[in-house]
């Protein structure tokens, strides 16, 4: 009997022993799965994160139309950009096939373009986005006549949705620019300043109409 009951509790033993080391395998299992999920989700989000910083770099340095596009001179002298104009929001310099650009990729922040006139150059890839937003943008270099450059400011603070600055990078001492379009002129007396600012300021042109022009950037 003693015998049978010593046999019962052996038998017992060993079967909570055998479950015992089956659940610990079980864990086993289970720890290297989730530590081999672990590390496809890591390695996947690692290839994304690669992926996308490429493909943000890729967006930030595109000329977004060099060589992909060309000025056509209208017989009115307005040129209008025959090509492709990204609108991409990026976070680096844009190197842009025209000077001034009339579009393309562009920082998320714009220029404050009602009615503003800066006193210094301005940063390309915002003021572009201005553009987007229906601005016309009146710059010069230092060639440009004093009384010229004194007229126009006193035409664009009185302008909503338009925004004057210099830009000694440009070919001609006076230049206008709207989203797409462009054109010299030879002075604040020149007839096609007032032509250029009744087609382009908020334009059909405008890729954004309506959208602000104040709560952007200032120097």
């Amino acid at each position: 009997m003693g015998s049978a009951k010593k046999s019962t509790a052996a038998a017992r033993k060993a079967r909570i022993e055998e479950m015992r080391r089956a659940e610990q395998a079980r864990e086993r299992r289970n720890r290297i799965l989730t530590i081999a999920a672990s590390v496809v989700v890591v390695a996947g989000l690692v290839v994304g994160g690669i992926v996308l910083v490429q493909s943000q770099s890729d967006d930030s340095t595109a000329a977004d139309g060099k060589g992909k596009g060309h000025f056509v001179t209208g017989s009115d002298g307005v040129k209008t950009w025959k090509g492709t104009l990204g609108r991409n929001h990026v976070a680096k310099a844009v190197d842009y096939p025209m000077e001034p650009p009339v579009g393309g990729d562009h920082n998320q922040a714009w220029m404050n373009c009602n009615g503003n006139v800066y006193a210094k150059a301005l940063n390309n890839v915002n003021a572009v986005h201005s553009l987007e937003h229906g601005a016309v943008w009146v710059t010069y270099t230092a060639k440009a006549k004093k009384s010229d450059v004194e007229a126009l400011a006193a035409k664009v603070k009185k302008t909503p949705y338009t925004l004057m600055s210099p830009d000694d990078k440009q070919k001609d001492p006076i230049m206008l620019s709207a989203w797409g379009h462009q054109r010299t002129v030879t002075g604040a007396g020149d007839p096609n300043v007032d032509k250029f600012f009744e087609k382009f300021v908020q334009g059909a042109q405008t890729p954004e109409p309506g959208a602000a022009c104040t709560s952007g950037l200032s120097q």
